[in-house]
């Protein structure tokens, strides 16, 4: 599957507009293409990464579409219940406590890559020259910690039965 990241990024760099965006989804297309059940065999598997990268494009412009107008309807917003936001400030600590811990059990360059990503906003070529690594290597990274973390964190769900 590796051998179709290239011309998937170029595909969606050209879909997007933007290198940052085409690198997050490419990266989350590979992270559920993987996390599939490995007893399901994708008889052709370049035309179902393409698809489900399509998917999550569609995914990104309806989020980024949702959250313009949850902006312009702020003032509905202001006056919500505080107990359900309450709940929610709750369960997304117990959401951020459960990442801390899935990128804790990660090795150390896997959790930087990873970092520099979502947290700084780091671009894969920026990640690459900071952690004296090749691009490949950084796709590996970030694929790992993603299937890592979204691993632990449905487990941990399942466990505590949300």
């Amino acid at each position: 599957m590796e051998q179709y990241y290239k011309e998937l990024l170029r595909f969606l760099g050209r879909k997007l507009g933007d290198a940052n965006d085409a690198a997050d989804v490419a990266q989350e297309a590979y992270a559920r293409v993987l996390d599939r059940n490995a007893e399901c065999v994708i008889a052709q598997p370049r035309a179902f990464l393409f698809r489900a990268a399509l998917n999550l494009c569609s995914d990104l412009y309806r989020s980024r579409r949702g959250i313009q107008a949850l902006s312009l309807d702020a003032e509905a917003e202001a006056v919500r219940c505080e107990a359900p936001l309450q709940e929610e400030q709750l369960y997304r600590r117990q959401q951020l406590t459960r990442l801390e811990r899935a990128l804790d059990e990660l090795p150390s360059a896997c959790r930087r890559a990873f970092l520099m990503r979502q947290v700084e906003g780091m671009s894969h070529d920026e990640i690459a020259r900071k952690l004296d690594i090749s691009t490949d290597m950084v796709n590996k990274h970030l694929t790992r910690a993603l299937r890592h973390c979204r691993t632990r964190m449905r487990a941990w769900e399942h466990d505590a039965g949300v």
